[in-house]
């Protein structure tokens, strides 16, 4: 089925007056949630409401599952100026426990996004050791990745990574996806998973620099033009959908795009003026046939819902 542009208006807002649902997760049963600031995550109900679930500590990023209904939590620290562990959730019982705080003696301060593979290894990112996160964009090389694997050892799996953030697998888990904000860019690791534990390879760029990138710092208090920001290119979370094109959310550009694999680009959604689409930074798949689409935001007070032109993979968590 060939990838089809949405408009803004294919998409209906979910969740109204949830805070900075920076990502979704979509259990095997059809239960969805998202992260919450106020909380650990929402539980999003079929009528569109939702319900904050858990204690609050930090700021939930990017989430994920475990086959067993527990959802993993990129605590991203750095934002409320506190630790950036990596956490998992029980929504059965409402606890809330730090899985991992550091690794090799470096703590965490902005774990990101947490992926879990078929063996039970959970790979996350940690994004920068900068004292706030608006810093890290100046294209510091100071993030890395760190794997947990199921006899709890935790370790560094790659680094020297300009702000690595959102995480995807190939369909047959070869290969790992990250993207880095601060250059613009995915960049593709090879698995090697014939020793006793998987081990990353070198990075390679996966397609092309997404757009162009500021020359400073932004000042919030005087953002640049329109017309540039709907261009930038700096790159937030993606997922790989069931035809192997990996969707790129780009938040300051208000646009998700898909690097087909062949390498081409195309565009998915473009909001330069609808002001539905606000900053997405993390897009996840659900439904009977995984075209349910969400999409997250650091700042939208809701969770975007559209019915995808391709379905997505099904996560670990979601495979039968």
């Amino acid at each position: 089925m060939p990838l089809e542009t949405l408009q803004p208006t294919d998409f209906v807002p979910l969740a109204q007056g949830i805070d900075r649902p920076e990502d979704v997760v979509v259990l095997a049963d059809g239960r969805v949630f998202a992260a919450e600031h106020q909380c650990a995550v929402a539980q999003i109900h079929p009528d569109g409401s939702f319900t904050r679930m858990g204690p609050q500590s930090g700021a939930p990023n990017g989430i994920n599952a475990l086959p067993d209904g527990r959802i993993l939590i990129a605590n991203f620290g750095i934002y409320d100026g506190v630790p950036g562990p990596l956490e998992l959730f029980d929504p059965a019982t409402g606890t809330r426990n730090v899985l991992v705080a550091e690794v090799e003696g470096r703590a965490l301060t902005s774990a990101n996004y947490p992926l879990v593979d078929a063996g039970g290894t959970i790979w996350c990112a940690n994004s920068t050791h900068a004292a706030t996160w608006p810093e890290a964009l100046d294209g510091r090389a100071d993030g890395f990745l760190f794997a947990l694997d199921p006899d709890g050892t935790a370790r560094v799996v790659a680094e020297g990574l300009r702000f690595p953030n959102g995480l995807a697998f190939s369909a047959d888990e070869s290969a790992l996806f990250c993207c880095e904000t601060s250059a613009g860019r995915v960049v593709r690791f090879a698995i090697d998973r014939s020793g006793p534990r998987p081990v990353l390879g070198l990075p390679e760029p996966y397609g092309p620099q997404l757009g162009p990138l500021l020359a400073g710092p932004a000042d919030p208090a005087n953002p640049p033009a329109p017309e540039v920001m709907h261009n930038l290119g700096y790159t937030d979370g993606c997922g790989l959908d069931a035809e192997g094109n990996l969707w790129v959310t780009l938040p300051a550009a208000n646009k998700i795009v898909a690097i087909r694999p062949d390498g081409s680009v195309v565009t998915i959604v473009h909001d330069t003026g609808h002001g539905i689409i606000d900053h997405p930074t993390n897009v996840a798949w659900g439904g009977p046939d995984l075209r349910d689409l969400y999409v997250g935001s650091i700042r939208a007070n809701y969770v975007l819902k559209a019915r995808s032109p391709v379905a997505g993979a099904p996560l670990a968590h979601q495979r039968g």
